[in-house]
């Protein structure tokens, strides 16, 4: 019979260290969970849909078709809400929209194209430091039966 090695019990209420760019949100009995380090803030919206007039060939563009775009982003700490009001929250039904906007407004060949217009807008057009966009196409013209093409970017904001 073997002899069990002894397990070491978890430290109580371990409390990491804040890094670099963790914030420290101050207690506040109408924000739940506050008062610990925050590292990074972080929206992610999936499955914003539209149908727009993207593809190489003549017959992809003639007639609107179904696009599926997944975004996140990273926000600095300073636009995190320290309350819990919707005033004090980034609006992501804001990010949605400019998606849309970018995919119902101008036509693309490419869907990496489409991906680039719309990090550029993000950036443009939010405070977000890093953005990560995935923009799908169902049944795309292929010589084999491929149900879906994904293409993802990543960008992040440049030191100015």
């Amino acid at each position: 019979m073997r002899a069990r090695t002894p397990v070491k019990p978890a430290p109580k209420n371990p409390r990491p260290a804040p890094g670099p760019r963790a914030v420290v949100r101050p207690a506040d009995a109408s924000s739940p969970g506050v008062g610990h380090a925050v590292a990074e803030y972080v929206l992610r919206l999936d499955g914003v849909r539209f149908r727009g007039h993207h593809g190489v060939s003549d017959s992809e563009r003639a007639l609107p078709q179904d696009f599926l775009v997944s975004l996140e982003v990273v926000l600095p700490l300073d636009v995190l809400p320290t309350g819990d009001h919707i005033a004090d929250v980034y609006n992501y039904d804001r990010l949605a929209t400019l998606v849309v906007q970018e995919g119902t407004e101008h036509r693309c060949l490419l869907l990496e194209t489409l991906a680039q217009r719309v990090i550029a807008r993000v950036l443009r057009d939010t405070p977000a430091t890093r953005v990560t966009v995935a923009v799908t196409k169902s049944r795309p013209p292929t010589r084999s039966s491929v149900d879906s093409v994904t293409v993802e970017l990543r960008a992040r904001r440049s030191a100015e």
